[in-house]
């Protein structure tokens, strides 16, 4: 639809310029808003109106167009984005008296299922034993497995762990009361509650982490080198750890953390105290593992029930 021959109208391309030089778009930006701008004046054309004097119904139906072309909602966010931002440039240039853009939203994304591992995969792996040949570092691998899975922390609020409770500290662990304590989204503080392994695992770790920390170090996860643990440093591991056990998928920290939302899910059916343990601010969020609990209740119905299947 777009023309990348046609030279765009002196006034788009002053709001181009706005963007690249005032604004300082980054260029990955800019890239995309000018081709979306092209076909925005492309779409004037051939319904033969400035398009100054546009109005609502028209970018309605050049955005229905964008669908129909196929383009997915990301990409027509990010034309509307650019229309819209063209408009209120003229708005504010006093070229125009409206924004014809305004009310116009892209179509939602699909929503796609987190992935879980089933029980038995996420058992595995928490119970598996690491390839290194460094005790200290089986030790600490395992409690993290342990803590990411039997907690449902993100990746984040784990390295960002300390060793004990302090005013700088934003998490740490209270084996005593088997509680973890974490800074999550939004700088929201939530408690958790600590499993028998993790806290076995944890004890195990907490007698081993001095051959590695340095003196001084707060942080409870730290790496061979002495200082804190990094979140890509964490992932790594957690993969190297996932192949060794024989699970026949990549595993992420979110994975551990899907798994066990969805397991808590599937055993009490109570959605909101998963979301409490998740530290999710609104129930929308912590709804979409009651998708994949029904899709793991419908896989159960095709292998066992008679009648799932047409014979």
């Amino acid at each position: 639809m777009d023309d990348d021959s046609a030279p765009l109208d002196p006034a788009i391309a002053r709001f181009v310029e706005h963007l690249r030089v005032e604004r300082r778009l980054a260029p990955r930006t800019l890239a995309l808003y000018e081709p979306a701008l092209r076909e925005l004046q492309q779409h004037a054309l051939s319904d033969r109106i400035a398009l100054r004097d546009a109005q609502a119904h028209h970018l309605r139906r050049w955005t229905a167009k964008l669908r129909e072309r196929g383009l997915g909602s990301r990409s027509i966010a990010i034309t509307l984005a650019a229309w819209r931002g063209l408009y209120a440039y003229w708005g504010r240039e006093r070229l125009v008296t409206h924004n014809p853009v305004d009310g116009i939203r892209p179509p939602k994304p699909p929503q796609t299922l987190p992935k879980a591992l089933p029980v038995e995969q996420a058992v595995a792996l928490a119970e598996a034993k690491s390839t290194s040949e460094s005790a200290v570092l089986r030790a600490r691998d395992h409690c993290i497995v342990e803590l990411l899975y039997g907690c449902g922390l993100r990746v984040g609020e784990l390295v960002a762990l300390d060793l004990a409770p302090g005013p700088a500290a934003q998490g740490w662990i209270d084996a005593g009361d088997a509680t973890a304590h974490v800074l999550g989204k939004g700088s929201k503080r939530r408690s958790v509650p600590v499993g028998g392994p993790a806290l076995r695992a944890l004890a195990d770790w907490c007698a081993q982490r001095a051959e590695f920390a340095r003196a001084g170090e707060p942080a409870l996860f730290v790496s061979q080198r002495g200082t804190r643990l990094s979140a890509p440093q964490l992932r790594t591991r957690l993969k190297a750890l996932a192949l060794a056990a024989g699970l026949p998928t990549d595993v992420h920290p979110h994975m551990l953390r899907h798994s066990y939302a969805s397991h808590l899910l599937q055993s009490s059916g109570d959605l909101r105290a998963v979301q409490e343990l998740l530290g999710h601010a609104n129930i929308s969020t912590t709804q979409i593992y009651t998708k994949l609990d029904f899709q793991h209740l419908a896989k159960i119905y095709d292998a066992a029930h008679p009648r799932a299947k047409k014979r």
